[in-house]
């Protein structure tokens, strides 16, 4: 009977697939993209009459079909870190870290299926949707959620991602303590406007561009 060890090359080739190397940059993209083509398409007062509909519509559409993907990607990245800490797991931490990470990703679905539910409702009946209560409930609690829980969920998950770096030293300090100013940014942020919501990917970025050069360097060093 043949055996199987789970410590060979294989196994670890198995336990961190090639596909996570790219994860967090897919998601930084397309993450970024989304929140550009919104804000370019979407006006910042979110009493606003709702002309946006007519003449951002589809761009908005376009932004949020990005959105599914790159919550795909961050769910591959959120892997990454966890495999990157292994056994020097902190639990207190990690739990805020995977906890904060997966209620960012549920706001974001949850607010992205909002906005296409206003998209859809405007098609239906242009003129007599626009002035409802139901375009301005929809409207008010995409805002709140983004600048308000979303927004502050990221800035949590680079708080407690920089906390498990410095105390297992998985990313270079610099990166940890610049991810510590960002994040106090998030939270603390909630008036700045959606824009701000671009250091979480951004940073996410370079935090993903240094584990693929280590990747890398390990691999030519074997």
């Amino acid at each position: 009977m043949t055996t199987i060890d789970l410590n060979t090359p294989a196994r670890n080739a198995l336990k961190t697939p090639r596909a996570a190397a790219i994860a967090g940059i897919i998601f930084s993209v397309l993450l970024s993209i989304s929140l550009v083509l919104i804000a370019m398409s979407v006006p910042k007062d979110p009493e606003s009459v709702g002309a946006w509909l007519e003449t951002g519509s589809s761009t908005v559409s376009l932004a949020l079909n990005l959105v599914p993907i790159a919550g795909i990607a961050f769910l591959w990245f959120i892997g990454v870190i966890r495999d990157r800490l292994g056994t020097r797991e902190d639990k207190l931490f990690a739990t805020a870290f995977f906890g904060s990470g997966l209620l960012f990703l549920a706001m974001l679905y949850f607010s992205a299926a909002v906005v296409g539910g206003i998209i859809m409702m405007y098609g239906s009946d242009p003129k007599a949707f626009i002035g409802s209560e139901v375009y301005a409930f929809g409207r008010a609690i995409t805002y709140q959620l983004t600048h308000t829980y979303t927004m502050r969920m990221a800035g949590l998950f680079m708080m407690s991602t920089c906390t498990l770096s410095i105390r297992t030293d998985i990313l270079p300090r610099w990166l940890s303590i610049l991810g510590y100013v960002l994040a106090v940014t998030l939270l603390l942020g909630g008036g700045l406007g959606s824009g701000i919501l671009l250091v979480f990917p951004a940073w996410i970025f370079v935090v993903r561009v240094f584990i693929l050069q280590s990747n890398l360097r390990s691999k030519s060093d074997i």
